[in-house]
Formats: C-alpha cells, structure tokens, sequence
C-alpha cells in the first residue's frame, strides 16, 4: 500500500466526489479513480459504492478511513519533525560547563535556548574542571562547552564570552584587608588553598604563574575540588587564594582585593568542534551570541 493510493482514498472518501477530490489533489480524474481502484485490487475490498448521481462509502471504506486519516497525519508530523530538526528546530545540543562562571552563564544561555527554540534540548554535563569539558569538545563526546582559554586543542573554535581578573580572597581578619589593593609580593609567606595540581586547572595555572613572577613559589597548604570549597576553606583561615572576579559575592565572610599592578586576565569561552555543522548547534551558538556577547576590548 502506498501514500499516493491512501492520499487519494481519503479526497474521494470526503469529498464523496471523483471531479472534486481530483480537483482537490491537483490531477485528473482518471489516473485518481486508477488509484483507488489499484488499492482495492490491493485490499480485495470494494471502498466505493458508484452510481451514476452518487459516491458512497462501503462498510469497508467506512473502516479503513479512520485508520488512513491517521497514517497521513502520522507521515505530515513526520516529515515537519525532520524538517524542523534540518533547520535546528529541534534536536540536543550536548553542554559541558564547571567553574563558578559557567554558573553564571548557564542559566542564560539554557532560558533563552528554551525560549526561542522549545524543541530543541540542552543536555547538560557537569564537568570539575574546564579542562575536562575541553577535551570531551575535542573527542566528540560533547557539541559545546564552558571553557577558559588558553585552548590548545585542534579543531576546536571558540569564542570569548567574559574577560575576568585575577584577585585576592582574604579571610575576614586578614591583616591585609585593609590595603585597597595587594601586593602579590605580601602573600609569600602566606597559605595558599587551590585546585588540586594533578589536574590541569587553568585557574591554578594563573596562580602559580602570578606567584612566580611575583618572585616566589606559593606555598600550597590546602587544595579542593571546586572554587566554592576553596572560598569555604579560605573563610575559615586555611589560608588566602587568588580567583576569578566572578566569584567576589560569592559570600559575604571574605575580603576581596584586586592587585597591584597590570591585571592579570583569565578569558571565558564556549567551545566547539570546528567541523560539528549541527543545524541545532548552530542555533545555540547564534543564541548565545546574542546572549552572552564577546566583551569589547578593554571591558
């Protein structure tokens, strides 16, 4: 049985007219009754009763109308599905975020992506570390990703999506909170609390590498999995951390500083694979253009 002959069934079969249901189909009348009649060849049932004044629906008709009208409408879901999905209407789009600025962002970028394109799905994937989100863009495993720079994977794009600085988190009776700005120079002999060092964090990264060109090597007393633990431990005195400016009202029992001199940059960027063309990926990525801009320089 084909969809041309059920198409035709279901003209005649409302239409209960051979020159209407033709004329409704767009064809002539003869090739439209060779289809019905090739159906009830198929079928072995007679679906019409013709008169020479009238069109009537066998018993058989009758039953197999309901059944046809559904197919039809089942096959135009079908291909409009496959269509909006051709144009990114709908589909997954698998997101990789961590760090406390992807906590930002994410909530933004998934109510717009819900707002705009309903059928199309954010599948998200918690990730410890931006690295880790990085390398799984790189493999396949995700479509998009929350990441820092610097990226040093082939074939992946990305694009800037906030400019954040490097700045002291001091418990709250620290004897430099009162300085308007800190001297890296002044935490030497301080207790660091960061990320563990057997992964590859670009936030630890930039600690390490402030503290070297301050002239000493940070004395690493404490590390935790995430920046919201290390915060914890810092307000408890473990010890002092350098952080992203992102997290400065992350709690009110900790003293915030900027540094002296030069601000020492960390960029925060989505991801993707360069050669992923995925009509839905393209749709978010254009959302989150709009969303979640690339700061203009200096900002």
């Amino acid at each position: 049985m084909e969809l041309r002959h059920l198409t035709a069934f279901v003209a005649v079969a409302e239409e209960l007219h051979f020159g209407r249901a033709a004329a409704r189909l767009q064809m002539a009348q003869p090739p439209l009754s060779q289809r019905i009649r090739q159906l009830e060849r198929e079928l072995r049932v007679e679906l019409f009763e013709r008169t020479t004044r009238a069109v009537r629906l066998t018993e058989a008709g009758e039953a197999l109308l309901k059944p046809a009208i559904r197919v039809l409408d089942d096959v135009d879901v079908a291909i409009r599905a496959a269509r909006s999905g051709g144009r990114g209407e709908l589909g997954r789009v698998s997101l990789g975020f961590s760090g406390a600025s992807s906590h930002l962002h994410l909530p933004r970028l998934a109510g717009a992506v819900r707002e705009h394109h309903p059928g199309l799905r954010l599948v998200l994937s918690r990730q410890n570390y931006a690295n880790d989100a990085l390398s799984e863009v790189a493999d396949g495993s995700l479509d998009l990703a929350f990441v820092r720079l610097p990226i040093n994977r082939d074939g992946v794009a990305h694009r800037i999506i906030e400019q954040e600085e490097l700045v002291v988190a001091l418990p709250a009776h620290h004897r430099l909170t009162s300085l308007p700005r800190i001297d890296l120079s002044d935490l030497a002999e301080e207790p660091f609390v960061t990320f563990p060092g057997i992964v590859a964090s670009s936030v630890r990264d930039a600690l390490v590498h402030a503290c070297v060109e301050a002239g000493f090597s940070p004395q690493i007393a404490q590390e935790a999995p995430d920046t919201y633990t290390i915060l914890a431990l810092v307000a408890a005195g473990v010890g002092v951390t350098l952080t992203p400016s992102s997290v400065q009202h992350a709690r009110d029992d900790l003293i915030f500083r900027p540094l002296s001199g030069p601000p020492r940059v960390l960029h925060a960027a989505l991801a993707w694979r360069s050669n992923n063309h995925s009509p839905a990926l393209q749709k978010v990525l254009r959302i989150a253009e709009e969303v979640l801009p690339t700061p203009a320089a200096g900002d």
